[in-house]
């Protein structure tokens, strides 16, 4: 192929383009969009995050500043933990302003992640919100089928086609010419955006931003790239094999409807059909079934229990509790934690399996549908997709047996095994053990996981974008002038 030829075609593509008053109109509508949908994302997480860190900050003096308690007490107190947003979450609100906001932790139960944005809300969130990504992933593509539909249909229609032809211009010239100018086209609204994404990104994080953060910029705007080049190919296909502009519209926009709208709804509740879920009423029931065949760890008299007490005594030669080393009822908390939280994990775990299996329905229509692969990748890549979701769960969880445990290692410890009498002082230990629990230190997910992750997205794009330029290859030697 000849570069100065395509180079020609889609300069003169985009001039023609430009002179269009509605053009230039939609690229103003479009542009103001961009700036509401990145400044409401900024301000909104900038307002979230600011109140999470006062919070959580206020959290920490209230437990530090608790008087002297019986550690299981303060295990029974809980502690409150706050999420974190990753900072490019302005940019991809994923599945954000479903999550949920805070989780209270306490010792032998687990508490779901609660008080979402969409708790609070209308219903009028079901129809999404206005985001960056959002914008990027459904409108632009329709920009781009309006600029395009016509780039080839209207040559056969105004028989400027075989006069191009005539002059020697190579179909495989014609057809990347078309793609490049769309693609510079789309260039003045995506170019901006990136560079206004790279700004407020630096003002949220105090412009002491992190590798990581600068790495996933990079693979945001890389996949947003690969997507453009697929919807403007796709656009300048269709028009290539259509006899009319009409035609061709009629094709794009039924192209829109069903990838955009149609296979990501169905694909949902096709999964939510073929696996369903039990309810958060169902799971709890059934957790609790298990716990009570296990025993109660408060309850000193325990069938269960009392064969570990037996085999305690046994172990260290004493005949009563009082004669071992270490407190025996944060002995036995502390084991009660292990067995409910084993119970507790093994159920989650067996909710998880489920959600994948649903999840992989949408997955791997991500091979036929490439808005599904933009949208999950550029959501995982903001940390705020499901997986962000599942491993801030699971480290909450961590925390809060880690909480737990620390208060019955506490009691072990520091509390005397004999029995108070009634006029005795309850048993206390000092408050500065508190400081003891180090704070909850969010890890977000690394890039290395996050790729694994999201593989079936990746490929997905690259298939897409490689299986394109063969079939544009292809038409280039068969399609017809007429």
């Amino acid at each position: 192929m000849r570069i100065h030829i395509i180079r020609l075609i889609s300069i003169q593509f985009w001039k023609q383009s430009l002179q269009n008053k509605a053009v230039i109109f939609l690229l103003m509508i479009l542009s103001l969009l961009f700036v509401f949908a990145a400044y409401t994302g900024w301000q909104d997480y900038k307002t979230q995050e600011d109140t999470r860190v006062k919070h959580q900050v206020d959290v920490r003096k209230q437990w530090e500043g608790k008087p002297d308690k019986h550690p299981h007490r303060m295990a029974h107190y809980g502690y409150l933990i706050f999420r974190a947003r990753y900072p490019l979450s302005f940019f991809d609100y994923g599945l954000e302003r479903y999550m949920g906001n805070s989780v209270f932790l306490e010792a032998h139960k687990q508490n779901t992640v609660n008080f979402s944005e969409a708790g609070f809300s209308s219903g009028m969130l079901r129809f999404g919100e206005v985001s960056t990504a959002m914008i990027l992933q459904t409108l632009i593509p329709l920009f781009i089928f309006f600029l395009g539909f016509s780039c080839i249909s209207a040559e056969r229609e105004n028989n400027t086609l075989k006069v191009l032809i005539s002059q020697g211009v190579r179909w495989k010239e014609l057809l990347a010419g078309k793609i490049l100018g769309l693609l510079c086209l789309v260039g003045l609204v995506f170019v901006p955006v990136m560079i206004l994404l790279v700004v407020m990104w630096f003002s949220l994080t105090d412009f002491k931003s992190t590798v990581d953060e600068f790495l996933r910029l990079f693979w945001i705007g890389g996949a947003y790239l690969i997507y453009f080049f697929i919807v403007c190919s796709v656009c300048v296909m269709v028009s290539a094999v259509s006899k009319t502009s009409r035609s061709s519209l009629v094709k794009l926009i039924g192209l829109w409807l069903l990838f955009i709208v149609i296979i990501p709804r169905t694909a949902q509740a096709f999964g939510a059909y073929l696996h369903p879920a039990p309810s958060k009423i169902d799971f709890d029931t059934n957790v609790e079934n298990e716990l009570v065949k296990t025993g109660d760890s408060h309850n000193p008299n325990d069938i269960y229990y009392q064969r570990i007490k037996d085999s305690l005594l046994h172990a260290y030669q004493v005949k009563t509790v009082e004669e071992l080393p270490f407190n025996y009822s944060g002995y036995i908390m502390a084991e009660g934690e292990k067995i409910s939280s084993g119970i507790y994990n093994r159920h989650w775990q067996k909710q998880l399996d489920i959600y994948e299996e649903q999840n992989s329905i949408n997955r791997s229509l991500a091979f036929v549908n490439p808005f599904q692969a933009v949208k999950d990748l550029s959501a995982a890549l903001t940390g705020s997709d499901f997986n962000s979701y599942i491993n801030y769960q699971e480290q909450v969880e961590g925390y809060r047996y880690q909480l737990a445990q620390l208060m019955n290692k506490l009691q072990m410890e520091n509390i005397s095994n004999k029995k108070q009498q009634g006029n005795d002082k309850p048993y206390t230990i000092s408050s500065d053990h508190w400081k003891e629990l180090p704070d909850f230190q969010y890890r977000f997910i690394d890039q290395t996981t996050l790729f694994q992750n999201e593989m079936v997205s990746v490929i997905s794009l690259l298939v897409w974008a490689l299986g394109l330029l063969f079939v544009l290859h292809f038409m280039s030697k068969t399609i017809k002038i007429n």
